[in-house]
């Protein structure tokens, strides 16, 4: 029974380690595909905003003499913005920033053609004018909930693959952490409302 005995407690070790790097394995697989869920719903919510703008685009155009270079803006920054793709399985934080900043360029080129608007009342007054106007508001909110759900689903999978001792197996078998969503650059600053009474 003696000579058998070292051979049994390699065989539990053995068991032991195959039991923990599987497990490991298939949590962090798991966790993985939330991610890239969740970073689905994400690009998702932009792709409807991106299809929004075109009609608003189309229907500012046609109903006003409007500013060419507002127009020329959003069109171009639209066009930047989904020209940004991320493969979420080997997400970067340069990749997410760069993401980020081309949202952040549509996101205010978007705005100023939205102000641009208010000087022309028939256009604020047409009915799918007002409609899309109010579906890229709705959008807007479904998009900030598709990125604090995508950052929901990185902590879990951070947690997992930075623990003791998970992190000895996520290099190994290419389980890096993934960045969080940031807020868009300068939006720590004070917003400056006018309002021009004239």
């Amino acid at each position: 029974m003696k000579k058998f005995l070292p051979w049994i407690i390699l065989a539990v070790i053995v068991f032991g380690l195959y039991s923990w790097g599987k497990g490991f394995n298939n949590t962090a697989v798991e966790l993985n595909e939330n991610v890239g869920e969740a970073w689905g719903n994400v690009q998702t919510s932009y792709q409807r905003r991106n299809d929004l703008i075109g009609n608003l685009v189309n229907t500012v155009k046609g109903a006003a003499d409007f500013e060419k270079n507002t127009l020329e803006a959003v069109i171009k920054a639209r066009s930047e913005a989904t020209k940004t793709t991320i493969d979420p399985s080997n997400i970067t934080p340069e990749q997410l920033q760069q993401f980020n900043q081309a949202q952040g360029g549509l996101s205010s080129a978007l705005s100023r053609l939205l102000v641009t608007i208010e000087r022309y009342p028939e256009l604020k007054a047409n009915q799918n004018f007002l409609k899309l106007q109010d579906e890229l508001t709705s959008t807007e909110n479904t998009i900030q909930t598709a990125r604090v759900r995508y950052n929901e689903a990185i902590k879990p999978y951070n947690n997992h693959v930075k623990k003791f001792p998970n992190m000895l197996l996520a290099g190994l078998l290419n389980f890096d952490d993934k960045p969080y969503f940031d807020a868009e650059a300068g939006a720590e600053k004070p917003v400056d409302v006018e309002f021009d009474f004239n």
